[in-house]
């Protein structure tokens, strides 16, 4: 069993992470500790309802439930992105050159380039509600998940967004790693995906329970998910994607749900967090696990390897939080 360094984050852990490589945990009464030794703890917000690192793990944005922004570096300082608005914050991504977007109800607001305080802002407007965001790995295009499909705009230009449809509500999205497809996070207990060459449909189907974590593998090859008592990994190579193809079932437990996923950044690799608290790690290619945590008072809500694979942050609903170590 790896070393474990555990903290009482004394709330929900909404992210857990690496910022300039040390740990650190965002939670919902919106403070953020980072543990450096010893564990510092920081008020950013008066409640949190959101939080993720932009590209490069040096910066954690995270947005209040007052509909505020802030940029947290590790030291302990916390920037303004802007001042509270009212409005809850749906859904929140980080993109290139520390951009940022954030959407409350039909409003997605992107700002660019703001790391240097030099950013522009943009609003764009849905006709549904926005529940779900990212950024294209190449290139300021957005994805936003809503009723009845996905709408894709490029935050530079005011042409029309490329809608893909598909009926129901759509809670989350993300690309794929080489820009190729997008995958929705679904109400329905399953997710939908689009080939973007063709706008093609993936129905990745069956789920016990809503899937509400996505990672994908570090070449791409697999898109990792939670939703039932086994991590559900889909085959992305090939022209086709998963289409005519099972997915994997990696880490069952038996009745035990998965709530979270974090695919390792270097290996084929799976981190996989239950609704009792264990993690374990399985290898995608033969399903060989290894346990990293035997259980706790909670489901595991945050979970996130360094990007030297060597040591995984990790945060439950009750409040408990630490970092794996695998060199220890």
């Amino acid at each position: 069993m790896p070393t474990i360094a555990n903290i009482d984050a004394g709330d929900n852990v909404e992210w857990a992470g690496f910022v300039s490589g040390l740990p650190v945990f965002a939670m919902s009464d919106g403070h953020v500790s980072v543990l450096d030794g010893r564990e510092r703890k920081y008020e950013v917000h008066r409640g949190l309802c959101l939080a993720t690192a932009d590209l490069s793990a040096e910066t954690l944005v995270t947005a209040g439930e007052d509909g505020s922004l802030a940029r947290f570096h590790a030291e302990g300082r916390a920037e303004t992105l802007r001042e509270a608005t009212g409005r809850w914050v749906d859904a929140l991504a980080t993109g290139p050159a520390g951009s940022v977007a954030a959407s409350s109800g039909k409003s997605a607001m992107v700002l660019t380039g703001n790391r240097t305080g030099t950013g522009e802002v943009r609003e764009i407007i849905c006709e549904r509600s926005i529940e779900g965001l990212a950024f294209a790995p190449k290139g300021m295009r957005i994805a936003m998940a809503r009723y009845n499909g996905v709408e894709l705009a490029w935050v530079n230009s005011q042409g029309s967004p490329v809608f893909l449809e598909w009926k129901g509500a759509h809670t989350g999205v993300t690309f794929s790693p080489d820009g190729k497809y997008v995958v929705s996070m679904m109400q329905e207990n399953a997710l939908h995906g689009w080939r973007l060459a063709d706008s093609k449909h993936m129905r990745m189907s069956g789920y016990p329970a809503k899937v509400k974590s996505l990672s994908w593998s570090a070449k791409g090859a697999w898109l990792a998910s939670s939703g039932a008592p086994a991590a559900i990994v889909w085959p992305f190579t090939g022209k086709d994607g998963p289409m005519g193809k099972a997915p994997k079932e990696l880490g069952s437990m038996g009745q035990v749900l998965v709530t979270r996923v974090s695919c390792h950044p270097q290996e084929e690799v799976v981190a996989i967090g239950y609704a009792d608290g264990m993690i374990l790690a399985v290898r995608i290619a033969d399903g060989r696990e290894a346990a990293m945590r035997r259980g706790g008072k909670g489901a595991i809500s945050a979970l996130e390897w360094d990007r030297s694979g060597k040591r995984l942050a990790f945060g439950s609903e009750e409040g408990e939080a630490g970092v794996i170590d695998l060199t220890a």
